[in-house]
């Protein structure tokens, strides 16, 4: 039943993405895997129309289960993973004021936002800033180092600004840009070679991006980062431009059912781990019923991507799900995630929960 609501999402008058992959599992076993439609399909948005311009037939590139994705919001997630990282080294404290290792970033110091605001989203900080429409790199810096809340902090307000802000510190922390935190603290431990930012030649297409539907003027994309300032940013950044498969995506689930480690390799102990999965989630969101279906409810977390991107971990049943699907191609819709949800209640539906004993 889950594959084969998953194969009918690219048909249709209007399907709700070119192409999808779908990938499930429990404990080490893949327990349904797909890939359906088109990874690219269109080589334009006809707005008079208001259709794709379809590519012949034969033109086309099909969906396949190694398809690379643009993650989008999934980033945040590699992140998130990176800051719980430093602070089980014990370089980042989780109740730290930010302006105490960016003090120069004088909007966040000044309003004493901490780096647990940051990974819940308490922050305060809008949704984002218009960074593509800045002259030049040093005006984005000094916009963002002098944004600040517009919203009481404590309240949850989801915000891309949290996790650039978030980049920064780790990068000052370290002294190590965040592509390389990512690739050596994360993707090549666990061997997801496959992982990496942009650009990706081969990848799965998006938009075909222009004004007024997007905040950009740059045609049809594929394998360049989607997010307008993640590409404004040079295609590195804390909220998106990371680029996976469902395989790798896969890999990185499994790490964290399993406590952070991955056959030889550990990447977080399990008592970070706990605390990032447990809700309120640092990073991941926990229990959304919008997404997660009736994986929610029991202490499921995960996270959506705006290019048709999620994964749901369930630890109560040590299963995970990944959905990866280009739904901005050719051209960005009002936002829906009801196929997400009906895929994970699917899942929920066809496991029988662990015993006291967990098997």
């Amino acid at each position: 039943m889950l594959v084969r609501e998953v194969r009918q999402l690219p048909e249709g008058p209007t399907p709700w993405c070119a192409g999808a992959v779908l990938l499930a599992g429990r404990g080490p076993v893949i327990a349904a895997e797909a890939a359906c439609g088109w990874a690219v399909r269109h080589t334009a948005y006809d707005e008079t129309t208001d259709r794709g311009v379809e590519l012949p037939l034969a033109a086309r590139v099909p969906m396949t289960l190694d398809t690379v994705f643009d993650l989008a919001s999934l980033t945040k997630l590699f992140t998130s993973v990176a800051a719980v990282q430093q602070m089980e080294r014990g370089t980042l404290g989780i109740d730290a004021r930010v302006g105490a290792y960016l003090p120069d970033f004088t909007g966040a110091a000044r309003h004493n936002i901490t780096v647990r605001q940051l990974l819940t989203h308490t922050s305060g900080l809008r949704p984002e800033l218009p960074l593509y429409e800045a002259p030049d790199a040093a005006a984005r810096l000094a916009a963002l180092r002098t944004e600040t809340p517009t919203a009481r902090p404590g309240h949850y307000r989801y915000s891309d600004l949290n996790l650039l802000l978030l980049q920064h510190l780790l990068e000052r922390l370290t002294g190590r840009p965040l592509d390389a935190l990512i690739r050596d603290g994360i993707t090549r431990p666990l061997g997801m070679a496959a992982t990496s930012f942009g650009p990706r030649a081969g990848a799965a297409a998006t938009e075909d991006q222009r004004r007024p539907w997007a905040k950009a003027d740059r045609g049809m994309l594929r394998g360049e980062v989607h997010d307008e300032n993640a590409w404004a940013l040079g295609g590195v950044a804390g909220h998106a431009g990371l680029f996976s498969t469902a395989h790798d995506l896969a890999v990185l689930c499994r790490t964290l059912l399993n406590g952070g480690s991955y056959g030889t390799a550990r990447i977080l102990g399990p008592d970070y781990v706990e605390l990032m999965l447990r809700a309120p989630g640092l990073g991941f969101r926990v229990d959304q019923p919008w997404f997660m279906g009736e994986l929610s409810g029991r202490g499921a977390a995960g996270h959506t991507g705006f290019t048709g991107t999620s994964l749901v971990l369930d630890p109560e049943t040590d299963t995970f799900l990944v959905l990866l699907a280009n739904t901005v191609h050719p051209r960005r819709r009002e936002p829906d995630s009801g196929p997400r949800a009906s895929a994970a209640s699917h899942l929920a539906r066809a496991v029988v929960p662990l015993g006291p004993s967990g098997g």
